[in-house]
């Protein structure tokens, strides 16, 4: 091989090389840092786009999710008055049934009727206070219920069908102004209860039915996001184990590319030795 100083092959080499090694450990540097294999299109464009559409229907799923999460809070809130208004319903017969003695005295039958209208005006209350976020499942606010989006691409729905559960409606027959005040209006009173805790009974079934599918739905998604969150990782995240390794071999690979650049640096020195001594 010639000697010149004009032009250092061996050194353009090891610069090249060194140049190598150093964009590796940056890239290297930068999965550790970030703790992504492929953190932008220019890292792998076609895995960064799919990366990108899974965590677009991650969003979606997010948001579907937290929708869900209100319609199961609007369907236990109503879920939970409608099991008070059973209850009270059955507290009712109780008192109903009492009222079908003919030997009551006007004084017990006027305590008994007076029980009875107070917990009718429970009913009511608990009708009027049976709302979250706005939302009411046991009037007729919402005939129709509420739908609620099932899927990220918006096309699903689940709904919370309306039940109601107001006084002297299909479901409870007996209206507001019922009385056992005496032994013919108990016995109508008792035949409209009967009907009615069984009315009540069906509507609180087919309730607890779809807030049942909904929470299923939610657990579902939950894990379907999960499984995405997953995937998306499988993708783009690094194996910090084995970049760390990487890392320690490079930093080497640098040093030694460094000494490699300064002794092919050093060469044209040999050209000056051919010219002591002469004179």
């Amino acid at each position: 091989m010639s000697l010149t100083i004009q032009t250092n092959k061996a050194a353009m080499i090891a610069l090249q090389n060194l140049n190598a090694t150093t964009e590796s450990l940056q890239g290297t540097q930068n999965k550790i840092g970030t703790g992504f294999r492929i953190s932008s299109a220019k890292d792998n464009s076609a895995i960064w786009a799919i990366a990108q559409n899974q965590r677009a229907d991650l969003g979606g799923l997010a948001a579907v999710k937290m929708g869900l999460d209100r319609a199961q809070s609007i369907g236990d809130t109503a879920l939970t008055a409608g099991q008070s208004i059973s209850e009270i319903l059955v507290q009712m017969k109780e008192k109903v049934v009492a009222a079908q003695d003919s030997s009551l005295t006007s004084t017990s039958r006027k305590a008994l009727d007076a029980d009875f209208k107070s917990l009718l005006k429970q009913i009511t209350q608990v009708i009027r206070d049976a709302a979250f976020d706005g939302a009411k499942l046991l009037d007729a606010s919402l005939p129709n219920g509420i739908g609620f989006l099932a899927d990220a691409d918006g096309t699903a729905v689940i709904t919370l069908s309306n039940q109601d559960l107001r006084l002297g409606q299909t479901n409870i027959t007996l209206t507001a102004g019922a009385s056992i005040a005496t032994l013919s209006t108990a016995k109508v009173s008792l035949s409209k209860l009967n009907a009615s805790i069984d009315n009540v009974s069906l509507a609180l079934a087919k309730m607890g039915a779809e807030v049942k599918q909904l929470q299923n739905h939610n657990t579902f998604l939950g894990k379907l996001s999960d499984s995405v969150e997953a995937g998306v990782g499988n993708l783009v995240d690094a194996d910090l184990a084995k970049e760390s390794a990487r890392l320690q071999a490079l930093n080497v690979q640098q040093q030694l590319g460094a000494q490699a650049l300064s002794i092919a640096n050093q060469a044209p020195q040999i050209i000056l030795s051919l010219f002591r001594g002469g004179g």
